[in-house]
């Protein structure tokens, strides 16, 4: 199944969606409100989200789907969002080109740890048609599509789509930068919704599109697949929890395949449309912050 929020004068609401039948979860068990509540439920009992959902699935009364597409809000509240870099060839590659010290990016790559970093707080996170960021005091920004990895507890219950915003002139100028080109205002956007572990059945084999849109022409489009990582889910999600306590609920970021050419940048009122096979759609305007 996918999770959705939607969000009505009562609060924020669980939805369920199985093929083209969704279902609002909320409105027979007020206790899942949110994805964490499933998540909290599916593990006192030691089961999946969709087995604990499935129990109430068809006493739940239906959403129209159209709903779900129009106005789904943030899918999750993560107290953090962490992301994993240089794990993809061409990622390698656009790190060397845009760095003053390119040897770090292919020590990486070829390294058994994996580069990971904080990238956002919840007051820093967007989404679904909600405005990413890019910085003022940047001249070159691109958005980052990658699959996220959902987390309860430090488990992986799901998986769903992030933007990882990027600022890459401030990063190219020095590697210490980092922090300041991945973590400002917007910086991340997350959704439409949680694809659980039940529904993806690899990870690992998933197509993911992007397009940036600019005065109604698309200005950049591409494509890749998350088989062409070289680290697993469960390597980088490993990593990320040795000698770190996670928060309950956490989404890490996986890298990206998806770099426009160097003489792209982000522009105000741009749209990022962002495609992950089995997921769904996130798109977000953008603003300067």
């Amino acid at each position: 199944m996918r999770y959705y929020r939607l969000t009505d004068g009562t609060g924020p609401r669980l939805v369920a969606r199985d093929g083209d039948d969704a279902r609002d979860l909320t409105a027979v068990k007020p206790g899942l409100a949110t994805l964490t509540d499933l998540a909290r439920a599916a593990d006192l009992v030691d089961e999946t989200l969709d087995t604990v959902a499935g129990r109430h699935f068809e006493d739940a009364p239906a959403v129209d789907v159209d709903r779900l597409d129009a106005g789904a809000g943030l899918p999750l509240d993560a107290q953090e969002v962490w992301a994993a870099g240089v794990t993809y060839q061409i990622s390698e590659e656009a790190r060397e080109a845009e760095s003053s010290m390119p040897e770090m990016y292919l020590n990486v790559y070829d390294a058994d740890r994996p580069e990971l970093f904080m990238k956002a707080t919840p007051s820093r996170t967007v989404g679904p048609d909600e405005a990413v960021g890019i910085r003022a005091d940047s001249d070159w920004d691109t958005p980052e599509p990658e699959l996220g990895v959902v987390l309860h507890r430090g488990r992986t219950v799901g998986f769903t789509i992030g933007n990882d915003m990027s600022s890459r002139d401030i990063e190219g100028e020095n590697p210490l930068y980092l922090p300041q080109a991945k973590v400002y205002d917007r910086c991340c956007s997350i959704g439409p919704c949680v694809a659980s572990t039940g529904t993806i059945e690899d990870p690992h084999d998933l197509r993911m599109d992007l397009e940036i849109r600019r005065d109604g022409e698309t200005v950049f489009t591409d494509s890749t697949s998350t088989g062409e990582m070289v680290r697993t889910c469960e390597d980088l999600v490993a990593w990320l929890a040795r000698s770190n306590p996670l928060p309950e609920t956490a989404v890490l970021l996986t890298g990206t395949a998806l770099v426009p050419p160097d003489e792209f940048t982000l522009r105000p009122d741009d749209e990022v449309v962002i495609d992950i096979e089995s997921i769904g759609r996130l798109r977000n305007p953008v603003v300067e912050v």
